[in-house]
């Protein structure tokens, strides 16, 4: 079985290489814009005119000839894209695309053979941490320090420079899936929730940081301080680029603190059982304290990274009906206490069988207990 995977290293650009990496930018966001100004005067335009017409363009505009033609695709490709996301409801309408704002451009993979050498246009050397790139020859690249070698075959690869001024590339590759499944010896639940990010029915639970929390007085300093500066001068730049850092530092704690639990799960356990959470309708609640909470915890998130750590290795990994009363129901004797959807309630003993119960992992037992049902049944039927 075939996936693919990105391998997201930090470029080290020289300042040529920075300063063609801002025009291909430059070249691209041209595109971008210029076809989105011209979709809208011309309906049932397709990719295929977009792509024809792509050479008129850079006659007409001699700069565009100085970058990678890939690049000019790929911003057609994204456009068209956009607007197939508006027109399935999944995106709003397209928008111009800004210089301010984090910008990144993708380049394909071309390979050939000359005197009987294969070549590729790129290429990544881990050991002396360096990567080929079309236009921009060999980068110096920091990231995956344990790895010797990417292994598989490299489709594409990604620029980007964020808006605190640093430069990364993502190298999307093709790789056969070696891991086969493993056969079960273990299993787990996983309650989610704001308080606490996850409840293991091991009993064991993993706090929610609150990162954005730990960071807002200073955020709303700067973001006041922003506000009263003139746009575009030199210090209202400055501004911006010290509050990009710090949205900067958010993600990658917060990121790091997921994977974190995530690989300590998914090692430790051959079944991983959650519910199937529709977090979108969760952000409905008109409070907004909750919502704030809710997307500082990045539930969604956590729960992609389960679900491909359990792809990659061979391990089970099933969701439960997200209208199933986990918290409601007692783990013990499975009497049903509808008073229990008032979340205040943390700790309980059952009106049945008397057993005292900790809500959340009385819940990620009984998520176990139904994630047990749908393996038997699916193994019954195979």
């Amino acid at each position: 079985m075939k996936i693919y995977k990105a391998y997201k290293f930090r470029l080290y650009p020289t300042n040529d290489q920075r300063g063609f990496i801002n025009r291909t930018l430059g070249c691209k966001r041209f595109v971008y814009n210029y076809y989105l100004n011209y979709l809208k005067d011309n309906n049932g335009i397709n990719r295929f005119d977009l792509h024809k017409d792509l050479p008129k363009l850079k006659e007409e505009n001699e700069f565009l000839k100085e970058v990678d033609s890939t690049v000019l695709r790929s911003a057609i490709d994204d456009l068209c894209k956009a607007f197939s996301d508006y027109y399935a409801k999944r995106k709003g309408y397209p928008k111009f695309k800004s210089k301010f704002n984090k910008q990144s451009y993708r380049t394909s993979c071309v390979r050939g053979t000359y005197k009987e050498k294969e070549y590729s246009n790129i290429e990544v050397d881990l050991l002396t941490r360096n990567i080929k790139l079309p236009k921009l020859g060999k980068v110096k690249i920091r990231g995956y320090r344990k790895k010797d070698k990417i292994e598989g075959k490299i489709l594409n690869a990604t620029i980007s420079r964020e808006s605190t001024g640093k430069y990364y590339v993502s190298v999307v590759v093709e790789e056969n899936l070696l891991g086969e499944k493993v056969t079960p010896t273990s299993i787990v639940g996983i309650d989610l929730g704001i308080k606490d990010l996850v409840v293991t029915s091991d009993g064991i639970k993993y706090s929610n940081e609150k990162v954005l929390m730990k960071f807002e007085k200073r955020l709303k300093r700067l973001q006041r301080k922003l506000s009263r500066q003139v746009k575009g001068s030199k210090n209202y730049l400055k501004t911006k680029e010290k509050i990009a850092r710090i949205h900067a530092k958010i993600k990658n704690y917060r990121k790091h603190y997921l994977n974190d639990i995530a690989n300590e799960i998914v090692d430790e356990h051959d079944i991983i059982v959650t519910e199937d959470l529709k977090v979108k309708d969760m952000y409905k609640d008109k409070r907004k304290a909750f919502n704030k909470s809710l997307s500082d915890a990045a539930v969604s998130t956590f729960l992609s990274l389960i679900e491909w750590k359990c792809k990659i290795k061979g391990k089970i990994y099933y969701k439960i009906n997200t209208y199933y009363p986990s918290s409601q129901i007692c783990s013990y004797c499975g009497y049903k206490n509808s008073k229990l959807k008032d979340l205040s309630i943390r700790e309980y003993n059952c009106p049945k069988c008397g057993i005292y119960n900790d809500r959340d992992i009385n819940a990620s037992l009984n998520i176990l207990l139904e994630g047990l049902k749908l393996h038997y049944n699916l193994v019954s039927l195979a």
